[in-house]
């Protein structure tokens, strides 16, 4: 089912990057849109993109709470509900000493965030006749993400529920969509550190570019929107060979760990309060 002007959409984790990208090929492309984020500068988004066609909700986009409160607001701004990009992500800590909170905060948003949005929204689009949900996962839920357990763990499970959603309502037109990119040059890439080379190994792409192919897709049902086609190689490979994939990725992970240690070395020695370092 193809979507074009008079449509409308709701686009989580729209302050920047990603969603933000989205957002706006929407508009361009005639949607009315509503734009949400826990960060205010969601507004700004929103500024910049016209608020005759445009609003804007700061809120957390993840709680149970707030994601109602969020539909219910897109719903008195757009009537209806056509497609929902649940596009809101976080990183979520590194490997085993990640903490309680980092864990909870990473399927929070990565996951339940999905979840609570499906269930007040899926009932709705069965009764009206379809809608479309779309998730930002990543190439991660795919493959892995070395250096980032919580990252990689929620990202598998984001596209796990999507991968259900679709099997259990697609002959009742519900269509899930799975966005699933390697390295964007968002603020999540910039805060990478030694992780951003292994991210950008196949070219880090542009949000913009990103939201192009998003839009190719809601053009059509496939379910895994691949910015990146290698990662499709990558994905055969890992179910082909399991242990040749780990063995790999243990290679990788090996040249992680010694440009991690490096960054290490090379960062300035700490400053205790009130004094300086020798």
């Amino acid at each position: 089912m193809p979507y074009a002007a008079g449509s409308t959409a709701v686009v989580t984790g729209a302050a920047g990057g990603i969603g933000r990208a989205i957002a706006t090929r929407l508009v361009a492309e005639g949607f009315r849109v509503v734009v949400a984020d826990l960060d205010p500068a969601v507004a700004e988004t929103a500024g910049a993109l016209g608020d005759d066609v445009v609003a804007a909700f700061a809120g957390d986009c993840a709680s149970e709470a707030g994601v109602a409160d969020l539909i219910t607001a897109a719903q008195e701004q757009l009537g209806h509900i056509d497609v929902f990009f649940a596009n809101a992500g976080v990183e979520g800590g590194r490997g085993l000493e990640a903490t309680e909170d980092q864990w909870a905060r990473a399927i929070e948003v990565n996951v339940m965030a999905h979840v609570r949005t499906a269930r007040l929204l899926v009932p709705t689009w069965l009764e009206t006749g379809g809608g479309r949900l779309v998730v930002t996962a990543s190439a991660a839920g795919l493959l892995t993400m070395l250096g980032s357990a919580p990252y990689s763990v929620s990202k598998h499970g984001a596209v796990a529920f999507a991968e259900w959603l679709r099997a259990t309502y697609s002959h009742r037109g519900i269509v899930v969509q799975a966005i699933c990119p390697q390295g964007v040059r968002t603020r999540m890439l910039d805060d990478s550190g030694p992780l951003r080379d292994l991210l950008s190994r196949d070219r880090a792409l542009e949000p913009s570019e990103v939201a192009d192919l998003v839009w190719e897709a809601l053009q059509d049902e496939r379910f895994l929107v691949l910015p990146h086609p290698e990662v499709a190689g990558y994905y055969a490979a890992r179910a082909s060979d399991p242990d040749a994939w780990l063995g790999a990725m243990g290679r990788l992970q090996v040249k992680l760990d010694t440009a991690l240690a490096e960054d290490a070395d090379r960062a300035p020695a700490p400053v205790a309060a009130g004094g300086s370092s020798s």
